[in-house]
């Protein structure tokens, strides 16, 4: 299962105990703010792409949306999102629980800046009800991510 992964990683670091598991699904924004509490905006979303034939991770707010002529002119390609069973495939996490931890080798994900107005966020844990509470410094550490990008629109104009 995809949260024992996530589960093995996080105890490594000392923070399994800080994984939030939810009796309701947080499988989309509005379900996950709903459980943890917190306004939509605050979810750190995983969005998963096809890029050269690999995976590519964009964790972004909630609010935010994939700006497709940020993500042509970063990634060189038209931003093409996995099916569910490629995401399956590719990251070992099912849609509902894609997250930035314990993926394969290879997978690249980068950190939108649209999170960056939060002093925490919350990612999911790698099942559809389950989170975890990160600062965006330990979001980057614990994601390994490759750099913070500017991919999203629509959040500016909802500042929370």
């Amino acid at each position: 299962m995809s949260i024992e992964k996530v589960r093995a990683y996080f105890r490594a670091l000392g923070r399994e105990g800080d994984i939030l598991e939810f009796p309701v699904s947080s499988a989309t924004v509005e379900l996950a703010a709903q459980a943890a509490g917190v306004i939509p905006a605050r979810i750190a979303k995983t969005l998963s792409f096809l890029v050269d034939g690999g995976c590519v991770l964009i964790v972004a707010a909630g609010d935010a949306k994939i700006d497709n002529g940020k993500f042509k002119g970063f990634f060189h390609t038209k931003a093409k999102m996995l099916t569910p069973e490629q995401a399956v495939e590719m990251t070992g996490h099912a849609v509902g629980g894609v997250c930035p931890f314990a993926n394969p080798e290879g997978v690249r994900t980068y950190l939108d800046v649209s999170l960056k107005r939060f002093d925490t966020v919350f990612p999911a844990a790698g099942s559809s009800n389950s989170a975890i509470q990160l600062t965006c410094d330990e979001l980057a550490e614990y994601s390994h991510s490759l750099e913070w990008v500017d991919l999203c629109k629509g959040w500016q104009e909802e500042e929370n």
